[in-house]
């Protein structure tokens, strides 16, 4: 089966990398190639903070109340106003104050600007929760469900593609260098670096 990375992937592929691509003012290959690895990112920062229960309730609750997964269905209307759907507000929860040095990863190694990785990452979050919540609907996924499910999401990732993924997890490693880094998911209040 496909991950959720895969899936949403294909579906941008029907025509919506174009125009976000037009929208940061990347092309569509290094648009993809952006894509690629911002979407795994954003859904093992979500499997770090569901690792922790406050982070998995405060996860469910988000996803129940604000995502059904109907952006996903709507996906040229969302891409037309993209700030519309607060990806600025989502990656604030996702990455707190790490999300600085992400937006810098990520630009050493996609190519692009670092506005552009920020546009990229706000258009990418909202999809991504939207994703999670098509999940949750279909599945009636309580609490630990929906963490099983982005654990065992994360875990395929990492197996399928061990590179890329020890490059992203390196962004999100919380041991990196020093205690700005141990930030990364303050949000939560918790230390999340010793989930393995």
């Amino acid at each position: 089966m496909d991950t959720f990375t895969q899936q949403l992937l294909q579906q941008l592929a029907q025509g919506a990398v174009s125009q976000i691509g037009q929208k940061i003012g990347a092309d569509e290959q290094t648009t993809n190639s952006a894509l690629s690895s911002t979407i795994p990112l954003l859904f093992s920062a979500l499997a770090k903070n569901a690792s922790e229960p406050a982070g998995a309730q405060e996860l469910f609750k988000a996803v129940a109340e604000d995502h059904d997964g109907s952006i996903l269905d709507h996906m040229d209307s969302f891409l037309g106003n993209p700030e519309s759907a607060n990806g600025a507000g989502i990656l604030k929860h996702v990455l707190g104050s790490q999300q600085p040095a992400v937006t810098e990863g990520l630009t050493k190694n996609t190519g692009l600007e670092s506005n552009q990785v920020a546009q990229i990452l706000q258009i990418a979050a909202p999809l991504v929760m939207g994703m999670l919540g098509k999940q949750q609907k279909q599945a009636n996924l309580d609490v630990d469900g929906l963490t099983g499910l982005l654990l065992g999401e994360k875990q395929t990732v990492e197996e399928s593609n061990p590179d890329m993924m020890g490059m992203l997890n390196t962004l999100l490693d919380v041991n990196k260098n020093g205690s700005a880094l141990d930030e990364i998911f303050g949000m939560l209040g918790k230390f999340l670096g010793s989930k393995k």
